[in-house]
């Protein structure tokens, strides 16, 4: 998420999509669709040329102006709908895997993702249309009474486009592993699961020419949201872990999913590094001054207002519950609500 930090200074990956198509490297396109989407402007839809046409990587949201640009995009660079092949999508978000059902149905492609991807709070119905799984939306926060379907922007913005109709479901044709090989765009790439931000998160990396398709996993100016819902049982320590595999590699060029392309993937993992680790010392500082308290007192603590809700929340439960997998918290439930404590002599690392 744009976090704290965006109310301060504007960041890149908040800004309006613009309407060129760039060449960042030979053969991939740079296609930026529109999105109004916790807090983003636009979604980076990559577009990786040969000669059977072009596959294309996170297609945006399936409604409106984000679905619309996507064919403009394409009649810039000299492509119609039905040249695109295959469908990557690199996570089960709805700004990275909304389009990618409606355009596969349509261009007659194939999707392709890892092999855990999934997407809990959809259902799919007759005539083979995804909508909000009520079921799903009816459960109940880890740490309150809160159902998701009554908080979260990301969920709301998921019902706003399904109610306009509901799209065809993304469902993969091709699911791939750790380590995998697969040739789009006349590379051989190489399939890396950086779990973290989502279970799901796959990366794609070129060797040959040192090109990373970062997706989420690394952005250029902001830090990805490691959720508390849905990302495993300690989805920080997978994050971190997942950024010390690709931070060795020899990129040349990192493609992120959001913002501009850029080289120093070792430097922002160090920095993205450094926020988690600022991030923990200041909640042991909180836990200390609070005592026990319930995840949301300690989210609007390390949180501006303006960012209070759904995923502050998930993000402050993901970051408690590792210091908890650590030893330094403590959990107990007051009033159907989780609480941590955070133990003495948890000290700040800094």
């Amino acid at each position: 998420m744009p976090g704290d930090a965006a109310v301060r200074s504007p960041k890149q990956e908040q800004e309006p999509a613009r309407p060129d198509v760039d060449e960042v490297a030979p053969d991939v396109l740079r296609m930026q669709l529109p999105i109004n989407f916790t807090g983003l402007g636009h979604v980076n839809m990559y577009g990786l040329v040969d000669k059977g046409g072009v596959a294309v990587v996170d297609p945006g949201l399936p409604e409106g102006t984000s679905w619309g640009a996507i064919a403009e995009r394409l009649a810039t660079a000299g492509f119609r709908l039905g040249h695109v092949h295959t469908v990557v999508v690199t996570h089960s978000h709805p700004d990275h895997f909304g389009g990618a059902g409606r355009l596969a149905e349509e261009a007659g492609a194939r999707i392709v993702a890892h092999a855990d991807f999934a997407v809990p709070w959809l259902a799919a119905t007759e005539p083979d249309v995804a909508v909000l799984d009520d079921d799903f939306l009816r459960r109940q926060t880890p740490w309150s009474d809160t159902p998701l379907e009554l908080a979260g922007e990301q969920r709301a913005a998921a019902a706003a486009f399904l109610r306009d109709g509901g799209f065809p479901p993304p469902r993969p044709t091709h699911r791939v592993e750790q380590g995998e090989r697969i040739e789009l765009g006349g590379r051989r790439w190489v399939a890396l699961h950086t779990p973290g931000h989502t279970v799901d998160h796959l990366c794609l990396y070129d060797p040959d020419a040192g090109v990373l398709l970062t997706g989420d996993h690394v952005l250029p100016s902001i830090t990805p949201h490691v959720a508390g819902l849905g990302a495993g049982p300690d989805a920080l320590s997978d994050y971190l872990a997942s950024l010390d595999e690709v931070a060795p590699l020899p990129v040349e060029l990192a493609l992120p999913a959001h913002g501009h392309p850029f080289t120093d993937v070792v430097g922002r993992v160090a920095a993205i590094r450094d926020h988690h680790r600022r991030r923990l010392d200041e909640l042991r500082r909180i836990g200390a001054a609070l005592g026990p308290a319930p995840v949301e007192e300690f989210a609007r603590q390390l949180f501006t207002p303006d960012h209070w809700g759904l995923m502050a929340e998930s993000e402050t439960y993901a970051h408690l519950e590792h210091l908890r997998l650590a030893g330094e918290a403590v959990t107990d439930v007051e009033g159907g609500r989780l609480r941590f404590r955070i133990r003495d002599g948890a000290a700040p690392t800094g």
